[in-house]
């Protein structure tokens, strides 16, 4: 008897423990509509098994016949009912973790609760029987998958014989049917409230990673755009103070050059923040060619192949951008050459320089050669798209960038017609 007081003690603190987080959830809500703010989606406290404890209550009958002396031999039914509650309570606890919920000792356990269930019904019958559904119930939430419908229909049919056997045809019907719907009920009802929550849980980390890859985004376009901007804003600022005291009018063609520059780069910023930014390959080539001959380096650029589609032309925009910043900024040379090749599967840009190179940086010993973010940056964004980038000193002296591209639908549809080159 001691044990069964047990039981009724662990009804109450589940009660408790529903009623407490049902009011921390509300109390969550509360705030949220005092405060103004959008209220989280929440979809209430987790499912666990003391949601599930109410359902023993089914057995007070059963409970009442052993107090009131109503069973024969009392101790042997308030130990079943013992076993069968303790049973139930494991059972139904696990099942609310995965790993558990699949572990022998759960099946273990349902086979333990069928037995007693069985012996309990075909030797005291009554309100014995009504452990049948209790027993779907555990049934139900610990096995919740494509052999449940035959596992259920099985304990409809034990259900039907054991009150056919002590109760007749009369009470079957009800017991059988109480089965089969705890059982499909319950584990239709937690299925879906775990598959909703692992939704939930994925729309969120699929949010959190929209979130850093715009991060990412928003970094690599403000490191490039303003790196080369204000690295061109320099050498030009430089050149213009030096032309100043003897050649007026050049210097202020660099002043022009600079506001130009700010103005472009302001536009580009604000392009960048909304994600809209298009770069223009021939337009970098144009300011590659303004930057190097500002630095008092001779540019070369050849350019042989179809017209580019926009993605393609963007992403060399890139490679020239912070190419040639690394070259006005490190290399300290005196010529830079920049050859764009397209073929029909492939398009491939090198930027060469004869100056000392660039130092590789401690933060990247996993590229060798390929130092600093820019860099490191358009690797990824190359690889992403299908491409690669190589950067290091080249076997004549010198740094040398190469990037090569696959040619997207749009490029292979253009004829290929060479241009003759360039140099400047």
């Amino acid at each position: 008897m001691r044990g069964i007081t047990c039981q009724l003690h662990v009804w109450r603190a589940a009660r408790v423990r529903w009623k407490a987080d049902m009011g921390e959830f509300k109390a969550a809500q509360k705030e949220a509509r005092r405060t103004g703010k959008r209220p989280e989606q929440h979809l209430g406290p987790a499912p666990n098994g003391f949601g599930l404890l109410p359902w023993l209550l089914m057995g007070m009958g059963a409970f009442s016949n052993v107090i009131q002396g109503k069973t024969a031999n009392p101790w042997i039914g308030g130990l079943g009912l013992l076993a069968f509650n303790s049973l139930y309570i494991y059972v139904t606890f696990r099942s609310f973790v995965k790993e558990k919920r699949e572990a022998p000792a759960t099946r273990v356990a349902l086979a333990l609760m069928a037995v007693i269930t069985c012996g309990l019904a075909l030797g005291y019958g009554g309100s014995w029987l009504y452990f049948f559904p209790l027993l779907g119930l555990a049934t139900g939430s610990a096995l919740r998958g494509p052999w449940l419908g035959q596992i259920a229909l099985g304990l409809t049919a034990l259900a039907a014989t054991a009150s056919v056997f002590r109760s007749g045809w009369s009470a079957s019907s009800n017991v059988a049917y109480g089965t089969f719907l705890s059982t499909m009920v319950t584990a239709a009802i937690l299925s879906l409230s775990e598959a909703v929550r692992e939704l939930q849980a994925a729309r969120e980390k699929l949010a959190h990673q929209a979130v850093e890859k715009e991060r990412l985004r928003f970094s690599r376009d403000l490191h490039d755009l303003l790196g080369h901007t204000l690295s061109v804003i320099v050498v030009k600022s430089e050149a213009a103070r030096r032309l100043a005291p003897g050649n007026l009018e050049a210097a202020l063609t660099q002043i022009g050059d600079i506001e130009s520059v700010g103005r472009q780069a302001l536009t580009e910023i604000r392009e960048a923040v909304t994600g809209y930014r298009e770069g223009s390959l021939t337009t970098e080539l144009d300011r590659a060619r303004s930057a190097l001959s500002a630095a008092a380096v001779e540019p070369v650029v050849r350019r042989t192949g179809a017209p580019l589609a926009p993605q393609t032309e963007a992403l060399l925009g890139w490679v020239v951008r912070e190419a040639v910043t690394n070259v006005v900024r490190h290399a300290g040379a005196t010529r830079c050459e920049i050859t764009v090749q397209s073929s029909p599967e492939r398009v491939s840009l090198t930027v060469a320089d004869n100056g000392e190179g660039v130092p590789s940086t401690p933060s990247s010993p996993s590229l060798p050669g390929i130092g600093g973010t820019g860099l490191k940056g358009l690797t990824e964004r190359l690889a992403a798209a299908g491409g690669s980038l190589r950067a290091g000193p080249s076997p004549r002296g010198g740094f040398t960038v190469t990037a090569e591209l696959p040619v997207e639908a749009d490029d292979a549809s253009e004829p290929v017609a060479a241009t003759a080159p360039t140099a400047s």
